[in-house]
């Protein structure tokens, strides 16, 4: 797998494309609205994607739930996470039930479509962050530990890793990095204590396949963002949390990302910082100057091809299963 991962335009491929999907740097496509009108259209899509592609890729999507879900018609509505916990009455024991259930409804839906991974879950608190919100399981570590650890467990259980995100923690800064650069300026400690440490204890489990760095400076500890800093994600990261899983960056295209430099100088500082995989995303000039100023022989890490998918169901089976009725029935108990 080379260490890119792209996007596409519309609902199937056109020349230029498949051109770049032949591009021995390309490692994975992530999709979007854009890229689905129907189950039969993003089946052919993916089928495209693959064909067209010289090396096995990872087909990847932010099919988080709520407002954050790519696929609409045909699939089931998951609920936005933090609505889990109160819609169990704040029972944590039934929440956590209700979590497992629905992330692997959310996974053995996308993997019966042939895609790898949803960069999910979101890990971050719901803080001050906009953005973050209710994709946030809780408020409180003590909640979103449990909970995401519960929804990972029910992403395994359908053969799919699961991406936390975003490393350090993204829910307590205003501002959105899609179009702005958050800074955090809280102490190390507060940080350690409180957003981290739901990374370090669901991968104290060994529940993390992967990671996602948040497009956030946090002053106390380094002053790139997480996602380019040697420090968070080497030292602190691999080092310290032994984390031996797969690190992508955030999409190079983002606002938090412009300040390292144009698109090939963002790619190289994230991936030399020690990420094994960037995104470069909704700006096809950007993922094209990627991939015409990293080395043709770039060596991408061997840990992304843990993240391919293990065991799926197609749709029509999966539909009659007692487990899926059973987790849809849940989903729409949310509606």
């Amino acid at each position: 797998m080379g260490p890119l991962m792209l996007d596409v335009s519309a609902y199937e491929l056109n020349a230029e494309e498949m051109n770049i999907l032949d591009h021995p740097l390309v490692g994975g496509v992530i999709l979007f609205t854009r890229n689905f009108h129907d189950k039969g259209q993003l089946a052919h899509l993916i089928s495209q994607i693959r064909q067209s592609a010289r090396n096995d890729l990872l087909l990847a999507v932010d099919h988080e739930g709520g407002r954050v879900q790519r696929f609409r018609e045909g699939f089931t509505a998951l609920p936005a996470m933090g609505k889990i916990y109160p819609n169990a009455g704040q029972n944590i024991d039934k929440a956590s039930e209700h979590a497992q259930l629905l992330g692997w409804l959310m996974a053995a839906e996308v993997l019966a479509m042939d895609i790898d991974i949803s960069f999910a879950p979101v890990l971050d608190v719901w803080g001050v962050s906009d953005v973050i919100g209710d994709r946030s399981f809780h408020s409180s570590a003590d909640v979103v530990i449990p909970l995401a650890s519960a929804f990972i467990t029910g992403m395994h259980d359908a053969g799919m890793k699961a991406c936390g995100k975003h490393f350090p923690g993204h829910g307590n800064v205003k501002e959105d990095s899609h179009i702005a650069l958050p800074i955090d300026e809280r102490s190390e400690e507060e940080i350690r204590r409180i957003d981290m440490r739901i990374f370090s204890e669901i991968h104290q489990q060994g529940l993390l396949d992967a990671v996602m760095p948040a497009h956030v400076i946090y002053p106390s500890v380094d002053s790139l963002p997480a996602g380019f800093s040697a420090k968070w994600i080497r030292t602190i990261l691999r080092q310290e949390m032994d984390f031996d899983g797969v690190v992508f960056s955030d999409d190079l295209s983002m606002q938090g990302a412009v300040e390292i430099g144009n698109f090939v100088e963002r790619a190289k500082h994230a991936l030399s910082a020690g990420c094994d995989m960037v995104l470069a995303c909704n700006n096809p000039k950007g993922a094209i100057q990627v991939l015409d100023g990293l080395p043709i022989d770039y060596q991408a890490s061997d840990r992304l091809g843990r993240l391919r998918k293990t065991n799926s169901l197609d749709f029509k089976q999966l539909s009659a299963s007692a487990k899926w009725q059973q987790a849809n029935r849940l989903a729409q108990s949310f509606e």
